[in-house]
């Protein structure tokens, strides 16, 4: 197996070029033991990356930053953010960096990322590292909605190191190599506002332009069209994560993209029992980002973005305030929009029917969800069965199958179609106790588990009797579930 230098990696250095006042020059630490736990090869071969070569010696030192490519310039990201609504002024890449940016296959540029490669000068007493487990779940649930058709940074590979990181208690180490569009965040235009240097905030705001919304350079005012192009994508991803019932956790706005990506993986999980309340990070005491909260948090979080953006606005602040807040007000329109169409998909209604009509039935069947604490990806799925008439699963996920029986009726009577159903409503998502048993063994060296999760939920739609375990909800003692940032 050679190990020489791959001359196909080539990563580029334009953020580190282009607003070096954000990128400060650094490198991952050493890894003595670098061992492979998974590799994302379909991925690696939308990179132009040779799978095979990765999988070397050379190849994992890559994927943890200890093998710098000609012509990449590994920095590590400055920004600031909100963090559950108290400013921070500077943030950035605490235990991550920049390798560079690649040209995959499709011509579509794309950052090389990783997580856990060390402190950095943004590390604010942290160890800049990772544990197995929480990069282990990244890996999984980005795949996972990338399956799904949510707009995602991937996850390219995890990389044991070999090294012990101490939380409460030794935990194995790892590293994260993630692929986005960019790494571009609300929290970047946060932190070029706070430095007061309005060049870089528009150099910042013209790099986000030509990298993500080229068609926006054109308009009479960029950065207004910038914006709205910004609140149209996040409404638009955070309906996608309403409709499969995802649950981020931690909507800072650093955790909020401008490509419209999902991003940092961190104390997130999928819903089971429906509950508008529903929160699973350890550290949201409040509730402020519970499942039916984020929504709103996502528009507050863009009113952010939209008010760094005033001193590109021109001189009429008044106006631009004006401007920017009409943009914002889009966001609800957006989201209903997106929200309403993909649960009229989810529900195999006609697509003719008026609002009038799918509105009020799909009010109620939320209602009703939250009423009975109905496993929601078992429900969706189990609508489909319903549709061809056999309503047995479904009807008895209910405590009163009475109340789902005159709901049904009126729903089926609208012609549902369980085919359109079935392409939407998936069968495996990456239940959470799923994931924790295939963390634990992973922790300890078995990666059997991990594999077999990954290849249902990567699969979400291709139901298969030898999988039935992964389409189930969550046994009666797994109580009640919490995840963790893992810092």
């Amino acid at each position: 197996m050679s190990t020489a230098p791959d001359p196909t990696v080539v990563l580029g250095d334009r953020f580190a070029r282009e607003l070096n006042e954000m990128a400060v020059p650094w490198h991952g630490r050493e890894v003595p033991d670098a061992r492979l736990l998974v590799l994302n090869e379909p991925l690696a071969a939308d990179l132009g990356l040779d799978p095979g070569w990765l999988r070397t010696s050379d190849g994992l030192r890559l994927l943890v930053g200890n093998l710098v490519p000609q012509g990449a310039a590994p920095v590590a990201q400055a920004y600031s953010g909100h963090q559950f609504g108290g400013f921070s002024p500077r943030l950035g890449d605490g235990r991550a960096l920049l390798l560079g940016e690649i040209t995959d296959t499709a011509g579509r540029l794309r950052d090389i990322h990783l997580k856990g490669s060390g402190p950095t000068p943004f590390s604010r007493g942290g160890d800049g590292l990772a544990a197995v487990g929480p990069m282990l779940r990244e890996y999984v649930v980005s795949e996972a909605m990338h399956a799904l058709g949510v707009p995602t940074t991937r996850s390219l590979a995890v990389v044991g190191t070999g090294q012990r990181v101490r939380r409460d208690t030794l935990l194995p180490g790892a590293v994260l190599t993630r692929v986005a569009s960019s790494h571009l965040r609300v929290g970047s235009f946060q932190y070029a506002r706070a430095t007061g240097n309005v060049d870089l905030l528009r150099r910042l705001a013209d790099h986000a332009i030509d990298r993500h919304y080229p068609h926006t350079a054109s308009a009479e005012h960029p950065y207004l069209a910038l914006f709205e192009a910004v609140v149209a994508a996040q409404a638009e991803l955070v309906a996608q994560w309403m409709l499969v019932g995802f649950v981020h956790g931690v909507m800072n706005t650093d955790n909020m993209t401008i490509s419209g990506e999902t991003i940092d993986y961190g104390p997130c999980a999928f819903m089971d029992a429906f509950d508008p309340r529903t929160v699973y990070s350890s550290i949201d005491e409040t509730g402020r980002y519970s499942y039916g909260n984020q929504p709103f948090v996502a528009e507050w979080n863009l009113a952010r973005l939209g008010e760094t953006l005033l001193p590109l606005m021109g001189d009429d602040q008044d106006d631009a305030v004006s401007r920017l807040s009409e943009a914002l007000g889009a966001f609800r329109a957006h989201y209903s929009s997106a929200w309403s169409a993909g649960m009229r998909d989810k529900l195999g209604l006609p697509e003719a029917l008026d609002r009038e009509v799918t509105a009020p039935l799909i009010d109620e069947m939320v209602t009703l969800l939250g009423e009975h604490r109905v496993d929601y990806t078992s429900f969706f799925r189990g609508l489909g069965a319903v549709a061809r008439g056999d309503s047995g699963s479904a009807r008895s996920m209910f405590t009163d199958p009475a109340a789902f029986d005159v709901w049904a009726e009126r729903w089926r009577a609208l012609g549902p179609d369980a085919e359109r159903m079935d392409r939407v409503n998936p069968v495996y998502i990456p239940r959470n106790h799923l994931v924790e048993e295939a963390l634990a063994a992973a922790e300890k060296g078995d990666t059997g588990p991990l594999d077999r999760l990954l290849d249902a939920v990567i699969h979400p739609y291709h139901e298969r009797p030898e999988l039935q375990r992964y389409a189930e909800p969550a046994p009666g003692g797994f109580g009640p579930y919490r995840t963790f940032c893992g810092t």
